[in-house]
């Protein structure tokens, strides 16, 4: 157990750690001369068996309330000192709020001095404590007077704390590995170490870890767990790593950083989270509002994005947190804002999302994102989260972004209906929105083929914009691969179609087809030069654009090529073209030939004849080298067997 001490300047806070501990917990030497903490002092002691209680003694002066802060981050227990002559002043009442808005709900009150007050005295202190605690999670928290002078109430006191230790459950170590760094030094003979109070999972001698935002990596040389040497961290215990790495040092590593495994590795400097602004604030927290941010040991500018409405004091209301640079963090991890001149302590709340999105950041759906998100079983969150819009979760981001471990990140993907793994993400999707996107797809299919029956299929792309829900590219390409290996559909290139498709053209167009095809034969020769679409459109009294769109049709169709703009030939005269060349290679000394003798063989104009061959060429029929060409065996039958190489 982390047991962090809380209260008003010079009320005994140290003097209490040590007369419980033995050990004096003011560790510099201007702390000793000036007989007040100024930073993080930490001491321990076996309270309960042989489970050693940790402790971390804190500042009281107003000017140390960041170095509080960063104390009281990951404690399980807050010892609330309060001195007798004094009673309850303005740091009491602020450290009591800070613990409020971190969530701390187990306490323990300390009436220090206890020896300066009579009876009446210590029945007013205690009334003033228990209205200070009653609006707070640390309400009817257990009083006991003490006296580090006379030594009244010490033995209570530790008894009262080895009860508590006695009742703090283990943490589940399945978490992935999280140490929240609040000191940073360096041992004679053994390197870099730091020290900090681990959030969740466990460490272990030889582990790799990264040093985040930085992305420094390092490995864990040995480790000290409670004061004591250990193979392994685990969370709730306060540990000292000794670390070693290529570039780690020193001044590399800060207060503010977390020590964590690899793949939690994923700094972010936007946030969504909840916000509650204290009753005794005199305005209403608007758009763009600067303040500064505690998380962890960890202090930073930021802006707040209030996402419904101003948040006004008392009140609580989700936010955007715009941050001046990027940091480590954990959704649920619990967070308290100052203003930016750090005279006072405005509001905290806890960390909802750390992916938002800066646009649309307050439409009804995201809002109803965050209600969900609010929920404190990250797995009730996850499952709520299918049913909503965009009805999928990157399952892998939520796991690494909530810290879990691989076990406990398998387990939330059994709960979604279908996964679709892309690449870094692992896309989770809902029985429910899965069944629906498969439904969709088949009835967007259906129409189309219904409306362009002359069409191969529907473009991907095209396809995903119309699909609820809209994947990302990558994890809609594999959510058709599982339909085509289904025989749900059929993936053709750039294009889905349904099994049973096939293209053909409408009754109109199939008789319009019957008109165009006998002017496209034409007798003899007339063959190589056929009618171009305008010419085809005034002989047949029909919209040019209408015949342009049934050639192009016919062309899907294999009935004709469109060898120039204006210019379709029948697929049969095309084959016949495709001969003409390889007879007039075969005959060329050298095997190439030049467009004129292609000119010649069909008896056609020079214009046509070089579309004829710029075609070829781009089907790689034809092969040209300056003015001439050589044909390609390998692609000679590319428009039917016609074109075969004669034996």
């Amino acid at each position: 157990m982390i047991v962090g001490t809380a209260g008003h300047i010079d009320h005994g806070k140290t003097a209490l750690v040590k007369a419980l501990t033995g050990v004096d917990a003011d560790r510099l030497k201007e702390e000793k001369a000036r007989g007040i903490t100024i930073d993080l002092g930490f001491a321990y002691q076996p309270l309960a068996d042989d489970r050693i209680t940790g402790f971390v003694d804190v500042p009281g002066h107003e000017r140390f309330v960041h170095t509080m802060l960063a104390g009281a981050s990951g404690i399980d227990l807050a010892l609330l000192v309060v001195a007798a002559d004094d009673g309850v002043m303005p740091q009491t009442r602020e450290h009591v709020a800070i613990l409020d808005l971190l969530g701390i709900r187990r306490g323990v009150v300390a009436l220090s001095k206890a020896d300066l007050a009579d009876a009446a005295r210590r029945a007013a202190v205690e009334a003033e404590i228990a209205a200070l605690l009653a609006p707070t999670g640390l309400r009817g928290a257990t009083v006991v007077p003490v006296s580090t002078i006379t030594g009244e109430g010490v033995e209570a006191l530790r008894q009262r704390l080895a009860e508590a230790e006695r009742d703090t459950a283990a943490a589940a170590p399945d978490g992935a590995f999280r140490l929240a760094v609040d000191r940073c030094f360096t041992l004679a003979g053994a390197g870099v170490v730091v020290t900090g109070t681990v959030l969740s999972g466990t460490v272990n001698v030889g582990d790799r870890v990264v040093v985040s935002p930085s992305g420094l990596p390092a490995r864990v040389r040995s480790i000290h767990a409670q004061n004591r040497p250990a193979d392994r961290g685990m969370a709730g215990q306060r540990c000292a790593l000794n670390l070693a790495g290529e570039a780690v040092g020193k001044d590399a590593i800060a207060r503010g950083d977390v020590v964590l495994t690899p793949g939690l590795h994923a700094p972010t400097e936007r946030i969504d989270a909840t916000l509650r602004l204290l009753p005794g604030e005199t305005k209403p927290i608007g758009p763009w509002f600067p303040a500064r941010l505690h998380l962890g040991s960890t202090e930073v500018g930021v802006r707040i994005v209030p996402l419904d409405g101003p948040v006004a004091p008392g009140r609580e209301r989700p936010v955007q947190l715009v941050l001046d640079r990027p940091v480590a963090a954990t959704v649920g991890d619990r967070f308290v804002i100052r203003d930016v001149s750090a005279q006072r302590t405005m509001g905290g709340g806890r960390l909802l999302d750390l992916r938002p999105p800066a646009r649309k950041r307050r439409t009804p759906e995201r809002l109803a994102q965050l209600d969900a998100l609010r929920a404190d079983d990250p797995a009730t969150a996850f499952a709520t989260l299918l049913t909503l819009h965009p009805f999928w979760v990157d399952a892998a981001a939520f796991g690494r972004d909530h810290a879990m471990g691989d076990a406990q990140a398998r387990a939330l993907e059994d709960r979604a209906g279908t996964m679709l793994p892309a690449g870094a993400t692992r896309l989770a999707l809902g029985t429910a929105a899965w069944e629906r996107f498969a439904h969709q797809l088949a009835t967007e299919l259906a129409t189309f083929h219904a409306e362009h029956a002359d069409l191969q299929g529907l473009g991907r792309e095209r396809l995903r914009l119309k699909l609820e829900p809209r994947l990302p590219a990558e994890a809609f390409r594999l959510a058709l691969e599982r339909q085509a290996d289904a025989g749900a559909i059929v993936l053709e290139g750039a294009f889905v179609r349904l099994p049973g498709h096939a293209v053909r053209l409408s009754e109109a167009d199939e008789t319009l087809w019957h008109r165009v095809a006998p002017l496209l034969a034409g007798d003899g020769l007339a063959r190589f030069r056929p009618p171009r679409v305008r010419d085809l459109a005034g002989a047949l009294d029909a919209p040019e654009p209408d015949l342009r769109r049934l050639l192009k049709a016919c062309g899907r169709l294999g009935r004709v090529d469109q060898v120039a703009h204006d210019h379709f030939f029948l697929r049969s005269v095309t084959a016949e073209m495709a001969l003409l060349a390889r007879d007039v290679a075969a005959e060329a000394t050298g095997g190439t030939f030049t467009a004129a003798e292609f000119r010649d063989r069909m008896d056609n104009g020079r214009k046509v004849a070089i579309q004829i061959l710029d075609f070829f060429d781009r089907h790689g029929l034809t092969l040209r080298r300056g003015d001439l060409r050589r044909i390609n065996p390998h692609r000679l039958d590319l428009f039917g067997p016609a074109t075969a190489i004669r034996p």
